[in-house]
């Protein structure tokens, strides 16, 4: 085990070599390909087998998720029915690194009857899947990682690197933006980022309002009552006036011997921090991190509809 750390740097060494190889083959093929799916009306097809298969399945699913329809197909299924699963305006894209697994070559025949654009990934410019293919993505390495060159392991991270370069030259493409990120993943942390608005985090009931005739005991009270750490302060005809935080009762009590000293009316701050409810949530998070405030007031056609706190927006991530 004394070695285990020089052997993981030698792993990193050659597959990084291997990436600098790969790049450096990249040519009108790889233009070809992006051209190809950005035309296409279908769905881009992923088959793969083995360790290219698992790959070919991580593939699939970033070009999913970054506005590419795409899914796998298992070659051992396709042949035993789910050939069926491929509509005529697909692409196909075809993973085999020798370029020689008889369950990608004996797919391609049909692929062709079906008029579908056959594109490859594989390490043989020369072999049979290279020369079927419309289109061929060179992924060959000088070097495996295995140390009993056996093992795919420098093949397979060029492999998986050349889907992600695939993936980021469609996205850019097509100018994807963090917003239709989001849309493909709207239960994850991005998508309620995004997508969701202050309204939505935002607490409407039981607002804690305090008369600005209240005394320093009533800001007490309701401060704790309330749970926002902070009172909404009205006049006495209950128009909205501005807000008390916890922290103005602390400063406050720094400055007076007793609670019957304090002034709601003197403490309330006229100009608190105040956002539309339609507002994305992202932008309220990052109001509040700029200005170090941990709740903003909501407000619709200019009345406090409600408060949106950090926490809030953190708690639901």
């Amino acid at each position: 085990m004394t070695n285990a750390v020089e052997n993981a740097k030698r792993v990193f060494e050659i597959e990084q070599a291997a990436l600098i190889e790969v790049a450096s083959k990249l040519d009108d093929d790889f233009k070809n390909s992006v051209k190809s799916i950005l035309n296409m009306k279908g769905k881009l097809i992923v088959i793969g087998m083995g360790k290219s298969g698992h790959i070919g399945q991580k593939i699939a699913a970033t070009l999913a998720s970054t506005g590419t329809p795409s899914f796998f197909v298992h070659p051992a299924e396709a042949f035993h029915g789910d050939l069926g699963m491929i509509g005529k305006e697909d692409r196909v894209l075809l993973i085999s690194y020798s370029g020689e697994t008889d369950e990608i070559l004996r797919i391609i025949p049909y692929l062709k009857w079906n008029g579908n654009q056959i594109l490859a990934m594989s390490g043989n410019a020369h072999s049979t899947l290279a020369k079927e293919s419309n289109f061929n993505l060179d992924i060959g390495v000088s070097l495996e990682a295995c140390p009993l060159e056996l093992a795919p392991t420098s093949s397979t991270t060029a492999t998986l690197a050349m889907g992600d370069a695939l993936a980021v030259a469609l996205m850019e493409a097509r100018d994807f933006q963090p917003e239709d990120f989001a849309r493909f993943h709207p239960g994850g942390s991005l998508g309620r980022r995004l997508l969701h608005k202050v309204k939505d985090y935002m607490r409407s009931e039981n607002l804690p309002y305090l008369s600005e005739s209240a005394t320093g005991h009533d800001l007490v009270l309701k401060l704790s009552e309330g749970r926002l750490g902070l009172v909404l302060v009205t006049d006495n005809s209950g128009k909205f006036l501005g807000i008390i935080t916890d922290g103005d009762l602390r400063r406050a009590m720094n400055e007076v011997e007793n609670l019957r000293d304090l002034s709601v009316k003197a403490l309330c701050n006229h100009q608190p921090m105040m956002v539309p409810k339609d507002t994305p949530i992202h932008e309220a998070e990052q109001i509040m991190l700029e200005k170090k405030i941990l709740s903003v007031l909501v407000e619709d056609n200019g009345e406090v509809c409600g408060v949106c706190q950090l926490y809030s927006i953190y708690g639901n991530q």
